[in-house]
């Protein structure tokens, strides 16, 4: 007879009580609590040049850059994650007596890891997608030149384009910036 080892769930402020003490960050998702690992030289360096382009771009706007040390909780699926990059697009909105944690985003940009690509595309969007203010999802391979663009039309309608020449420009129209591929791959060795 096998026995069934039963995991054990957290609560969210177990969870928040948990991060505060720790030394590395973790995600959340319904009791359960994920250890997140360090990134490659790659995906640091795009994260980097996004959020470069990004903030240099808002700076002057009602735009706001945030980058993964600002937790994002997604209330509709008991999430708390640490997007690459995200962009809040008026006041940001702060989790109920919580100055590290906001509750919404314009723009979210995730840099592609063979260990989280899957969820990025799929779940992770999903989950996402709940925020009434999420308008445009970016995701950025650090395998090769390759930008997706996920623009939301209407709730529930998402256009994808892809971009992947390294001299082609893209609008982000939930932001109202134009981004030049070459910059969001500069310095990075693929």
């Amino acid at each position: 007879m096998l026995a069934h080892r039963q995991r054990r769930l957290f609560t969210p402020e177990e969870y928040l009580v948990l991060e505060e003490r720790s030394e590395t960050k973790s995600e959340y998702h319904r009791g359960e609590i994920f250890s997140m690992t360090g990134g490659s030289m790659e995906h640091n360096e795009l994260v980097r040049n996004v959020t470069v382009e990004l903030a240099g771009t808002l700076r002057d706007s009602a735009c706001r850059v945030f980058v993964a040390d600002m937790r994002l909780h997604v209330p509709a699926h008991d999430l708390f994650t640490y997007p690459d990059v995200y962009v809040v697009c008026g006041p940001p909105r702060r989790m109920e007596r919580r100055r590290d944690t906001l509750v919404d985003a314009t723009l979210i940009v995730e840099v592609l890891s063979p260990s989280t690509e899957v969820y990025d595309r799929g779940e992770k969007f999903l989950f996402y997608q709940t925020l009434p203010s999420f308008r445009e999802y970016l995701l950025v391979s650090q395998e090769r030149i390759l930008v997706e663009r996920h623009t939301r039309r209407q709730p529930g309608e998402w256009l994808s384009v892809e971009f992947s020449g390294s001299t082609q420009t893209f609008e982000l129209a939930s932001i109202g910036v134009t981004i030049r591929i070459d910059e969001i791959y500069r310095g990075v060795e693929l």
